[in-house]
């Protein structure tokens, strides 16, 4: 039998994760002499490089004198809890990483409730210690805690601590003594780290993730609960709907480093790919073929965000996308449902060509629509909507706990706007020359905050929200105030026309940008919308004089990320979203259909 420890790491997001695995990897010998291929290996998709988060949970393992370790990376963001409640099945102890300044924030307490529940022993590592103004005491006493308001066990709450750099590649007892290397941290995890008990019987795996192959296609992964996994076995998958169905696995591996090893068979308590099986989702059981047991699947927590998708049909249709079409749309939305567990997608009342899809929260859809703007689609979307739900004969909506960090001098405009969004003050607590804020807010007033809140602040506010849970209705929030400028015709825009109309608001196109009817094309400074004709020209004329020839000054337009676009859009407009561009536009494109309709 093989010595083995499955571990989970959990931090908040940018407390260096990614980081410390690349250096255990770097420990356990997996790239060759000399040779350090250990920037972010894990966040390995663009979207997960650019935005330096983790959104995807993948596991890698190391040899640490003669045990394994497998080491299973979570997401820091509440939005992708669907990834974290199914990593953590696969692990007996967790390593909680928190910064030595900002110590445990909103969303590391999200992750940790998750593990203390199920009851992973932690191991806590302090890290960023090199950093000035750092205080590695305190934000000890801090975790400490919050892991006794998580109400943790005895024994959890008997936890060791690690100080460190995983920057500068090193871990210790004390922070204030450097060592060369992060072996103290490894051995802690070989110490403290229960081995996964052995349960003798017939064969269990629940299915926590999947993997995709092109050449032998879906790869169900999980961890054998019980028993042994053989090459060639038959074996019984058991579904969450009850239905059972015999199959047989034809290939077994286990995760060695970063890639798949075949092997003939698993024991219980490691972590292995099946590949072979046809049928099965996340959730799903795989026992033995002539008694079947299968284990409780896992438990999702419900979306709480909204959103209509639809088909691109702005006058702009398939001229960037290769997939355009409602079947293309919706064959892409069940893929993603099939490993996306806390996706929700239900058809839009009786159309065929429009989706109701909920999830988790903004970021969570968003990430969606990015990935499938980059892989070709084209599709709309409408404003994002919170869900609600009737308890008790009342209505009541998701609530969130609201962090903001910002300088002292800005605390009061952060209150003033947090309470108009009907939020409520729970604390202050000052640190240094910054202010740590607490909220409770509707999730409803968190849309289109962050934008705020960043012009509010000079761009110093530091924000971060979680769910916590249904209350009921606060009652309305004023959302934006501004109008939309609207083009009038379609054709190109002009700096001429787009010069003369400055003093009117600001604009989200430059000139020489094609435009159509209906696009919304800038902010009106008023509360109104206006419709504007941007793609009027200069009448060229033989007749020259001094007033008439000044040269037009444009100022650039205000460039929007596709999250601050959904949180920007109205009731009655939608963002288009193409490979190449992503527009704001009215539902209604014709200026005269949208008076009749708003007279009704």
């Amino acid at each position: 039998m093989q010595d083995i420890r499955n571990i989970a790491v959990i931090a908040h997001v940018d407390h260096g994760k990614t980081t410390l695995v690349d250096k255990m990897m770097l420990a356990g010998k997996l790239f060759r002499d000399g040779q350090d291929n250990s920037g972010e290996v894990l966040d390995s998709n663009d979207l997960e490089r650019e935005r330096g988060i983790t959104i995807l949970s993948k596991n890698v393992s190391i040899n640490w004198k003669g045990v394994k370790i497998n080491i299973l990376d979570t997401p820091g963001h509440s939005d992708f809890g669907g990834e974290v409640e199914r990593v953590l099945n696969m692990a007996d102890g967790c390593l909680l990483l928190v910064d030595a300044f900002e110590g445990p924030m909103p969303q590391t307490r999200f992750v940790l409730q998750k593990a203390l529940q199920i009851g992973l022993k932690p191991i806590v590592v302090v890290n960023k210690v090199d950093k000035p103004n750092c205080r590695p005491e305190e934000v000890y006493e801090m975790v400490f805690d919050l892991m006794c308001d998580l109400s943790a066990t005895e024994d959890q709450l008997d936890f060791p601590v690690v100080y460190g750099s995983a920057k500068n590649g090193w871990m210790a007892e004390d922070w204030t003594q450097p060592t060369e290397n992060i072996d103290y941290l490894l051995d802690t995890i070989l110490e403290k780290i229960p081995a996964p008990k052995q349960l003798e019987g017939t064969p269990q795996l629940l299915i926590t993730s999947l993997d995709y192959s092109n050449y032998t296609g879906r790869i169900a992964v999980g961890r054998v609960h019980r028993g042994t996994l053989r090459d060639g076995q038959n074996v019984t998958i058991c579904h969450r709907n009850g239905s059972t169905e015999r199959t047989k696995i034809k290939e077994l591996h286990t995760f060695e480093g970063m890639t798949h090893v075949k092997t003939d068979h698993v024991d219980s308590g490691d972590i292995c790919a099946v590949i072979g099986l046809e049928r099965f989702e996340i959730g799903d059981t795989i026992c033995d073929f002539e008694n079947p047991e299968p284990l409780p699947p896992i438990a999702i927590d419900e979306p709480t965000m909204s959103m209509l998708f639809t088909i691109n049909d702005s006058p702009f249709f398939g001229k960037e996308g290769k997939f355009c079409t409602s079947r293309h749309i919706q064959e892409r939305l069940d893929k993603e449902l099939e490993k996306n567990l806390a996706l929700r997608v239900k058809p839009f009342e009786d159309f065929t060509d429009k989706w109701i899809v909920s999830g988790r929260g903004v970021l969570h859809l968003s990430v969606l629509i990015e990935t499938m703007r980059r892989e070709g689609y084209e599709l709309q979307v409408g404003q994002p909507q919170v869900i609600y739900k009737q308890i008790d004969g009342q209505k009541c909506e998701p609530i969130e706990e609201l962090t903001i960090n910002v300088p002292q001098d800005f605390s009061s405009k952060m209150i003033d706007m947090v309470t108009r969004r009907k939020g409520d003050l729970l604390g202050m607590e000052s640190q240094g020359e910054r202010v740590n804020i607490e909220f409770e807010i509707p999730s409803r007033g968190i849309i289109g905050l962050r934008t705020n809140v960043l012009t509010a602040s000079q761009g110093e506010a530091i924000m971060a929200h979680r769910y916590k849970n249904y209350q009921p209705f606060k009652g309305e929030i004023d959302r934006r105030t501004n109008g939309s400028m609207i083009a009038m015709e379609t054709g190109t825009a002009y700096a001429y026309s787009l010069d003369k109309l400055q003093d009117r608001g600001k604009f989200f196109i430059d000139p020489g940008e094609d435009v159509y009817a209906g696009q919304v094309v800038g902010e009106h400074v008023h509360d109104n919308d206006l419709v504007i004709n941007v793609t009027k020209a200069k009448q060229l004329t033989n007749v020259r004089a001094s007033g008439s020839d000044e040269k037009a000054r444009v100022i650039p337009k205000t460039v929007m990320s596709l999250e601050e676009c959904l949180e920007y859009i109205k009731a009655d407009e939608l963002v288009e979203v193409t490979p190449k561009n992503m527009r704001m536009r009215k539902i209604l494109l014709d200026h005269l259909e949208r008076k009749r309709s708003n007279k009704e």
